[in-house]
């Protein structure tokens, strides 16, 4: 999946075998999952926030470009969509 393959209107859903969540003693936000857990920069715990399985990527990149205007937000959520669905964190939602 790339960005061109990314469907802007999909809403997408953190998948049931995993967890999504602050950690103390990490610091940051994590995926769990039963094998492990993977720790998440803090652009990609921002991102994974707001997948709820209500909002639309689109909608998503919006309210991230809001919260960052300093940045532009589009292109690295994407690339995050593209990890995310290729590693099963989030589906779209059925």
């Amino acid at each position: 999946m790339n960005e061109t393959t990314i469907d802007r209107n999909a809403i997408p859903e953190v998948a049931p075998t995993f967890r999504f969540q602050w950690e103390e003693a990490q610091d940051c936000y994590v995926i769990l999952y039963p094998e492990g857990m993977v720790k998440l920069s803090n652009s990609a715990g921002e991102i994974m926030k707001r997948i709820d399985g209500q909002t639309s990527i689109n909608t998503l990149i919006s309210n991230l470009q809001e919260t960052f205007p300093e940045t532009s937000v589009e292109g690295d959520v994407l690339d995050f969509m593209e990890v995310a669905y290729g590693n099963g964190w989030i589906r779209n939602k059925s």
